[in-house]
Order: structure tokens, then C-alpha cells, then sequence
């Protein structure tokens, strides 16, 4: 199967530098590499036919991430300074409300720091723990469903996240799921170095990771659908031949209504997109600076949290 070339989404009128679409091509191929299938074997396996979800506030309500950290700090993995180092990073991005690229720089540089040095299999305990948690009880059930749909029609189903690989693998085990591609961080001697390996899973790396586990599983991807919420991930949409956009932000909704794409929302109310309290100071109050950091989300996503 052809390469194709995805473009993230940026200011009106830029385009993504070659720099940039190799990062994305090493990180979708990394990504892809890193997939296991999770899942038991289907009796009357669908092979060519495959779905792909999107997890924060598709699958899950609010941003795994988020709730990763959250857990890490209970377990005191990061100290107030690092916490106040995310959360500034993260509302900083957001209220910019654009990508540039110092912040993309400074994000992909910072996005696993706070995990450098911790052994592999620590980190992953952990995850387990925090999903069961803080996670479980915020997968939406309609989402759910429809992923089950596809197990049920014979499908794989994988969770394409920005995520770290490693936690959206247990998310995708603990959901019953085929796989999940993820951030992929570098790992030596068993330990994070607090690096990723070329990109964010973000934007079009996430087309460049369904296009390489395309090729790797002889996928038809005119038989495959793909499902998110945003805007961001309009690369990883455009690429399957059904879209499905699920609580949809503005722009994609819009977008999905032009395109004719199914648009399903579970959300109790129109403005639910955003996650946590309304204001820094009300957040600061009930849950710390990385509350604070969720609440400021704008309409456009952090790569963090798509």
C-alpha cells in the first residue's frame, strides 16, 4: 500500500514541514510496530475490515492522560513543581489556541519527563491500577457499544491515542479490545528516557500509524471506519471509508455535517465538551493545577489529550 501524506491541522494557510511529516511517519510506524493484538481470536474473523477510536472524550470521557497524571501524583511519582510544569505547559497551549513550533517543540520534548527514569513495568502496574481507579467508570457506554458492534461483526478494534502506547494497550485489554496505537516513548535498559520516538501521536502521526497497521494487517481501509471527537484527528477520518464523529467538537461537526458522516453524541448537554470545572481557581480548589490545566480546554485539542 502506498505511503500516504497527512497533514496536520495548523493556522490558516501553513502547511506541516518535512521535519515535521517525518516525525509523524516515524511515530505512526513506531506506533504500529508496538501493536499487539490484545484480544481472543474472533470465531469468523473479518479480516480486511478493522475500527479505529479515537479514546479522550470518544471512548472516555475527559483525557486519560489527565487522570493518568492525577493517579501518578496520589502515588507521589511527581512532586507539586512537576505538576505545575504540566499544567502550565498544557494551559499555555491551550489558551494560545494554535500550534507553533516552539510549543510543539517544547511538547514533544517534556510529554513523557515526568516518567524518565522509571522502569518499564513499574509504570505499567501503575496504569492498571489507575484505570481501574479513575478511568473505568468514565468509558461512555455509547461508545462502548459501538466498538462492540464491530468485535461482534467479526472486526478488530484499536484505540488510536495520543496516550502513551502502554496505557491505551490496558485500556484497550481491560475494554476487551483488539490493540491500541499510542505515544511510544524510548525505552533503554528497560527504562523510560523521557523521549519519544519521533512524534506525538497526534494529528496526522495518527493517519501515518493506521496507514503502517494497514499495511501490516492487509486491511482494507474503504472497509474500515475511524471515530473521534475532533477536529484534530480529520487526517485518521478522511483516510477510512466511514467516518463517525462522536461528541463532536465545533469544527467537526461542521465538517461532518458538509461530508455527511454519521455524528453521534453522548453528552448530556451541548457544552459538555470541556472537562473539569470552569475556572483555574475553582479547580485549584477541588483537584490542583493539572484540574486547572483541563479546565482552560479550548475548542482545539493539546496533542495530549486526542
Amino acid at each position: 500500500m502506498p505511503r500516504l501524506s497527512v497533514r496536520g491541522r495548523r493556522g490558516a494557510g501553513a502547511q506541516a514541514g518535512p521535519d515535521e511529516e517525518t516525525r509523524a511517519h516515524v511515530a505512526g510506524a513506531a506506533s504500529a510496530a508496538a501493536a499487539e493484538v490484545a484480544a481472543p481470536a474472533i470465531a469468523e474473523p473479518d479480516l480486511a475490515a478493522a475500527a479505529f477510536f479515537d479514546v479522550d472524550n470518544t471512548m472516555m470521557m475527559g483525557a486519560s492522560l489527565f487522570w493518568f497524571a492525577r493517579g501518578l501524583a496520589a502515588r507521589k511519582y511527581l512532586s507539586s513543581r512537576d505538576i505545575a510544569r504540566f499544567a502550565w505547559q498544557q494551559a499555555k497551549f491551550r489558551i494560545a489556541g494554535n500550534e507553533s513550533a516552539d510549543d510543539m517543540h517544547t511538547i514533544r520534548e517534556n510529554a513523557l519527563a515526568f516518567v524518565a527514569g522509571r522502569e518499564v513495568s513499574e509504570i505499567a502496574q501503575a496504569g492498571e491500577e489507575i484505570y481501574d481507579e479513575l478511568m473505568a467508570d468514565r468509558i461512555w457506554s455509547g461508545t462502548r457499544a459501538l466498538a462492540q458492534k464491530h468485535l461482534d461483526a467479526g472486526q478488530r478494534v484499536w484505540l488510536v491515542t495520543a496516550t502513551p502506547v502502554e496505557l491505551a494497550s490496558i485500556i484497550a485489554q481491560r475494554l476487551g479490545l483488539t490493540g491500541a496505537l499510542g505515544t511510544v516513548s524510548e525505552i533503554v535498559d528497560g527504562r523510560y528516557t523521557g523521549r519519544l520516538v519521533g512524534e506525538l501521536m497526534h494529528g496526522p502521526a495518527k493517519a501515518e500509524a493506521v496507514l503502517a497497521l494497514a499495511e501490516r494487517e492487509g486491511l482494507d481501509l474503504s472497509r474500515c471506519t475511524a471515530y473521534s471527537d475532533s477536529a484534530n484527528d480529520l487526517p485518521m477520518l478522511s483516510l477510512t471509508g466511514t467516518a463517525v464523529a462522536v461528541n463532536p467538537d465545533t469544527e467537526l461537526r461542521a465538517v461532518a455535517r458538509a461530508r455527511g458522516w454519521t455524528i453521534r453524541d453522548y453528552r448530556i448537554g451541548r457544552k459538555a465538551a470541556r472537562v473539569g470545572v470552569p475556572t483555574v481557581a475553582a479547580a485549584a480548589l477541588s483537584g490542583g493545577l493539572v484540574g486547572g490545566a483541563v479546565a482552560l480546554r479550548r475548542r482545539n485539542k493539546l496533542p495530549f489529550y486526542s
